[in-house]
């Protein structure tokens, strides 16, 4: 299984950080690839299920997402499932000692069946790419 992994610091506080990362929706504003994300059902917490559109290489693609392990300012995970292939996102913050917040993202994938959507070069890359992202959206963020 595939996994991408990257960790940022910024200077915002972890309540600032966790509000913004606990709303799945706010992935329009940092993963580059996501055109659209709603959430379905749900309060946000385990069971909350999110419906996201992405555009990548061309290629429009549908992913359902649930939550399925929420730990109030920690750690949030989301399984989604796309055509062919399963994606793990999890989110893990920690407080840093001068007072802002330490991002942990790892996706996960499994391609079910068909060719892979993806190759491991390119999902680096978007990796990079997403933590960039990620990190500029974070530090922009009003307390």
């Amino acid at each position: 299984m595939p996994v991408v992994e990257r960790t940022i610091t910024v200077d915002q506080s972890p309540e600032t950080v966790w509000r913004f990362l606990a709303d799945f929706t706010t992935t329009e504003e940092w993963d580059p690839p996501t055109v659209s994300t709603e959430r379905i059902s749900g309060d946000g917490g385990v069971g909350t299920t999110y419906h996201s559109v992405a555009k990548f290489r061309g290629r429009r693609t549908e992913v359902d997402y649930v939550v399925t392990d929420y730990v109030e300012g920690r750690r949030l995970r989301l399984r989604g499932d796309a055509t062919g292939l399963e994606v793990v996102d999890t989110f893990t913050l920690e407080p840093t000692p001068a007072g802002g917040s330490q991002v942990t993202y790892e996706a996960r994938f499994r391609r079910r069946v068909g060719p892979a959507p993806v190759d491991l070069p390119s999902m680096r890359r978007l990796g990079d790419f997403v933590a960039e992202s990620l990190q500029e959206s974070l530090e922009h963020l009003s307390a």
